[in-house]
């Protein structure tokens, strides 16, 4: 098994160098000057190229993407164009807003799509199952950011049940630890903070949670189907176990095994889609941050950003097919 992660682990440079080529290619091929945008319409055409001489977009291609190679190598991802500030610092001050969410969301999903995914593999072709994959279809379907527009006005205008963004109310105090507001809150006591930062993951975390739910729902139960057709379930039901070992102990962990896969690679899309879920509730993670810098054509900010999005995601998959080994004895790992 270690010769198999070392494997992986090495597979991860020509991936992330191949991430990094495209997204820098892409990023120089989109229209819009971000010198002009600095400095704004009005600027001077001496002051717009001094900008771009300091930044370095006055050098060829392959001369700015070897500049910024040389800078990863040392483990730098540059500055940000308008603050000034380093990438790496900008990305550890948000990137536990997005983590929190985006762990809520799977948490829910996992919940929710595993439940309705066993319920309706073993009551097949009943009101439940039918109901359920018709929500399945229609969380598939639902844009997010629809979703998270339509829960805003229902439940904050309308109702004023919930905040309508941000991760904490303007009058609530948290001593800020971990910047994970939920273990802060935890960590430091602060009950009122602790109900209040989770009051302001429901609507971000039940928006992106949509899509992945609909996805686990329909996987666990085409894979709990397949698997309570198989030869020694039906030997187990003929020992007369009760139908709760015989769905929960001998059948479902048999059809974990594709389910975990989903769930894997949904992390790493709820990652991903969290840029439309943190825009429309304004939290204050890497989502919202790397969209911000696309209107403003920060370069390093969109790079650096997406550096560690495909890292992340690369280092899930891995976890995911080690997870193997241990959901099922028979699987080994090379």
């Amino acid at each position: 098994m270690f010769a198999y992660i070392i494997r992986r682990l090495f597979i991860l440079v020509p991936t992330l160098l191949g991430v990094s080529l495209i997204v820098f290619l892409m990023l120089r091929l989109t229209p819009g000057d971000p010198a002009e945008l600095l400095l704004g319409e009005r600027a001077t055409e001496k002051s717009l190229q001094e900008v771009r001489e300091h930044l370095g977009l006055n050098e060829p291609l392959h001369v700015q993407y070897g500049m910024f190679m040389k800078r990863l190598m040392k483990g730098d991802l540059g500055e940000t164009i308008f603050t000034r500030q380093k990438v790496w610092i900008e990305i550890k001050q948000r990137f536990p807003a997005t983590m929190e969410l985006a762990v809520c969301a799977l948490f829910l999903s996992c919940v929710f799509g595993v439940v309705l995914g066993i319920i309706s593999a073993t009551k097949q072709y009943s009101i439940f199952d039918y109901l359920s994959m018709l929500g399945a279809l229609a969380g598939v379907s639902m844009p997010i950011f629809w979703l998270g527009l339509v829960l805003m006005l229902f439940f904050s205008v309308n109702l004023g049940w919930l905040p309508i963004s941000g991760r904490l109310s303007v009058a609530t105090t948290l001593e800020v630890i971990t910047n994970f507001y939920v273990i802060d809150a935890i960590l430091t006591k602060n009950w009122l903070a602790l109900k209040d930062a989770l009051w302001h993951l429901i609507m971000p975390s039940v928006t992106l949670s949509t899509i992945p739910t609909a996805i686990i729902a329909r996987m666990t139960r085409s894979s709990m189907l397949e698997v309570l057709r198989q030869d020694y379930i039906k030997t187990a039901k003929a020992k007369g176990l009760s139908k709760f070992k015989v769905v929960y102990k001998h059948a479902l962990r048999n059809a974990l095994i594709p389910v975990v896969t989903t769930i894997g690679l949904q992390f790493g899309v709820l990652l991903c889609g969290a840029i439309l879920t943190e825009t429309i509730f304004a939290w204050p993670g890497v989502g919202k941050w790397m969209y911000d810098a696309v209107m403003q054509r920060d370069y390093m900010v969109i790079q650096g950003g997406t550096l560690i999005i495909a890292t992340i995601f690369i280092v899930i998959n891995l976890f995911v097919d080690l997870l193997y080994a241990v959901i099922n004895p028979k699987i080994s790992i090379r």
